[in-house]
């Protein structure tokens, strides 16, 4: 028994080794199998890294970390021999450099670091009067016949500045503009800048805060027109325009998705004028006067296209000349509508008393003192305008305007009335440049005579800033 158990003994102690040593090596295969699995998923995670590391380098305009343009060597056999960016990053950093220096050619910087925008347009035109013009490029009232009048400008030019600032009180934000024009003057050469107009406003989500000088708050609408720029068109014939200073707070109010009501209230200074002709003697006026105006815009969008607007407003003021008080009182309601994606009709309507503080043209039919007594005209008028979009490039605007004076303290060759219809066309020669011919008739009646007419032409060529 004894041989047996020794001769198995010596078997296993000579067959063990190889068991131990065949064991140890299948383990030792398995344990550098995934260590060089973890060593290739390491490397591709690495790649990833520094990949990313460059990517985000190059959109912020930085130069990337070392590690993410130089390869460690445990990475060296998976990365390009070139550790410079992909090509796609690199044509990315190319067109980011060249944006870089065509915006620092071309921008315009303030002071403050704030962003600043010029707009206007350059506006060329040449225009022909019949025999009722007063040697006036475009008369806002007829008078009787002359020469007949014809020329060319650019005095009605536009130039301005629009910027917008930062964040100010309670979260509102600031923007504003400023314009300007060559108008002033009278020769078709004198161009000598004057102020439009300018404003500095803070919007909040849902009120509104405005200085500056702008039309009047209760009339902001206007015709669409190339020919009369220096003033606004239909001046004297429905459209109370002119300029004002102003401080004006407004509220918005929503009334559901699309409906909503925009109402705003301010006080402007008026810019009084003498009475008119009949006044015997010398009449001393405060020239600035204090006013109150308001508009209540109601809306309604159909969609992104199509809406409906419609604002009823009032002015309220007192003119004062010779110890008289004067009362200036206007209510109103301007409009605007597109049912039909191509078809536009907007306009204004007023009715009141002593308007020629709010910019009539020529016609100074406020009020009159006579016998030592003041009294204020009536007046009342409005126009609207039809504009149609045909073609993209192309649109056509019909226009009428009628303004009326009551006769009861006017005399004989007094204007009683303007009427102005009229026709232009705009047609985009390109997105910034736009031709625009017009043709217009304006015909004023005068106490005791006959209706006097003037026929417009007018040519227009405008490239926009």
């Amino acid at each position: 028994m004894s041989r047996p158990g020794r001769a198995g003994l010596m078997a296993c102690q000579l067959v063990l080794p190889f068991c131990l040593t065949a064991q140890t090596g299948a383990q030792t295969a398995t344990i550098l199998e995934r260590l060089d699995r973890l060593e290739r998923e390491n490397r591709a995670l690495t790649e990833q890294v520094h990949d990313l590391q460059a990517q985000l380098a190059a959109l912020r305009g930085t130069p990337p970390p070392a590690a993410a343009t130089e390869a460690t060597p445990a990475a060296a056999p998976a990365r390009a021999p070139s550790a410079a960016p992909s090509p796609s990053i690199q044509e990315q950093l190319d067109v980011q450099q060249q944006r870089i220096e065509e915006q620092a050619q071309t921008k315009v910087e303030s002071s403050q670091k704030f962003p600043l925008r010029i707009a206007g347009m350059l506006l060329f035109n040449s225009f022909l009067n019949s025999h009722q013009s007063g040697n006036v490029e475009y008369p806002t009232v007829a008078v009787p016949p002359g020469p007949a009048y014809a020329g060319a400008t650019i005095r009605q030019t536009v130039l301005g500045l629009e910027f917008n600032g930062p964040r100010t009180l309670l979260g509102g934000t600031v923007h504003g503009s400023v314009y300007m024009d060559f108008f002033s003057g009278t020769a078709p050469l004198a161009l000598t800048m004057r102020l439009r107009t300018g404003d500095i406003q803070i919007d909040w989500k849902t009120r509104h805060l405005l200085v500056g000088v702008e039309k009047p708050i209760f009339n902001p609408r206007d015709p669409a027109s190339l020919a009369q720029v220096g003033i606004s068109p239909l001046s004297g014939a429905g459209n109370l325009w002119l300029w004002v200073p102003q401080v004006s707070v407004g509220q918005d109010l929503s009334f559901g998705w699309r409906s909503g009501l925009r109402a705003r209230m301010g006080v402007i200074e008026t810019q009084e004028v003498a009475p008119y002709d009949p006044t015997t003697f010398p009449v001393s006026v405060e020239r600035f006067r204090p006013g109150l105006e308001g508009r209540f815009e109601l809306y309604h969008n159909f969609d992104d296209d199509r809406r409906i607007e419609l604002a009823p407003g009032f002015h309220q003021s007192v003119t004062h000349a010779n110890g008289f008080s004067i009362p200036s009182q206007v209510v109103s309601v301007d409009w605007f509508m597109n049912p039909w994606r191509r078809l536009e009709f907007s306009g204004a309507f007023f009715s009141g008393q002593n308007v020629a503080n709010l910019g009539t043209g020529a016609i100074n039919q406020g009020y009159a003192v006579l016998r030592h007594v003041a009294w204020a005209i009536g007046s009342e008028g409005g126009w609207g305008q039809l504009a149609l979009h045909t073609w993209p490039r192309m649109d056509f605007h019909f226009f009428f305007g009628d303004q009326q004076y009551g006769t009861r303290y006017l005399g004989a060759g007094d204007v009683t009335g303007n009427i102005q219809y009229g026709v232009n066309l705009y047609y985009r020669l390109a997105p910034n440049v736009i031709l625009a011919p017009e043709i217009s008739q304006l015909r004023s009646r005068r106490i005791g005579q006959m209706v006097l007419i003037n026929n417009h032409y007018d040519l227009a060529l405008a490239y926009l800033f």
